[in-house]
């Protein structure tokens, strides 16, 4: 089996630091042969971190297969051991240890380039950013920018959100939750495959710390009203808009060249704003103690 890089002939060194220099020459073509069974990036992301190891179900992501250029193939070998997580299940993770520091960390679900997600972590350096995607060039532009840009509150995972937060992750770790453009499976038979449902909530609501703020955008109004039906009918969040619905996008979340692609059709994008209530206090039951009494 065989892989057509634009990759250097030289061997590359693993850095101890994101920041150090890349070693790759652009535009000299090489080609890198494996043996069958061989991981295409033997020091960067796994085919399948989480392997048989938990029950088959219905996903809400598909990988995509697409090109991985040499810079992104070259990030992906040497910065993966550094920023890089697999989604394995097999372990719970320190966001302390896993970002070097005791900043708050939200999560993101689905990356796409990692464009928006460079943008946000530059402009919160304080905020620890743990981006989730299972799209191999994204997550090799995103260590890329991250690199670029000397961004070290970055993290790229591999594999599936649901394992992160079910397995991985403990009780009000997280500080935040993004889940912009995520796939609107259109078809009405695909609609159960969409993340924002129900149960998707309960389990992030068990994550993320009073106070978190959960941010959504969809460019597809079906999901947009489903988004905004599940989440104001969850006991564990309630609206940060006053008077209830979508939210005008807040500052902080960047244009995007997919989203202003869509607005230049015609597309409508919403966004919806919504805040984990304290444990034990109900937005239905404003007359709830703390204590959950």
């Amino acid at each position: 089996m065989s892989d057509f890089l634009n990759a250097p002939e030289a061997p590359r060194s693993r850095p101890t630091t994101p920041g150090e220099a890349a070693r790759h020459v652009p535009g000299v073509p090489v080609r890198h042969t494996r043996a069958k069974g061989e991981p295409r990036f033997p020091d960067g992301p796994s085919a399948d971190p989480a392997g048989s190891h938990f029950e088959r179900r219905i996903r809400s992501f598909q990988p995509r297969r697409s090109r991985v250029t040499a810079g992104q193939a070259d990030a992906l070998q040497r910065l993966w051991p550094t920023w890089g997580l697999d989604i394995d299940g097999q372990r719970t993770i320190d966001l302390g240890e896993l970002f070097g520091n005791d900043n708050p960390v939200v999560l993101e679900i689905g990356f796409g380039m990692g464009e928006a997600t460079a943008q946000m972590a530059a402009a919160a350096p304080d905020t620890n950013i743990l981006a989730v995607d299972v799209h191999t060039p994204g997550q090799g532009n995103l260590l890329n920018l991250a690199e670029q840009q000397k961004l070290s509150n970055v993290r790229v995972a591999n594999g599936d959100a649901i394992i992160l937060l079910r397995e991985m992750l403990t009780r009000d770790s997280l500080d935040g939750l993004r889940v912009y453009f995520p796939d609107p499976w259109p078809k009405k038979r695909h609609h159960k495959r969409r993340l924002i449902q129900a149960e998707f909530l309960d389990l992030a609501a068990t994550r993320l710390r009073p106070g978190a703020l959960v941010h959504c955008a969809t460019d597809w109004e079906p999901y947009a009203q489903q988004m905004l039906d599940v989440l104001t009918t969850h006991p564990d969040f309630e609206n940060t808009q006053a008077g209830g619905g979508f939210a005008a996008r807040p500052d902080f979340r960047p244009l995007t060249r997919f989203e202003g692609q869509g607005l230049e059709k015609g597309h409508v994008v919403n966004d919806l704003l919504f805040r984990r209530v304290q444990h034990g206090v109900r937005p239905d039951r404003p007359d709830q103690s703390p204590t959950g009494a």
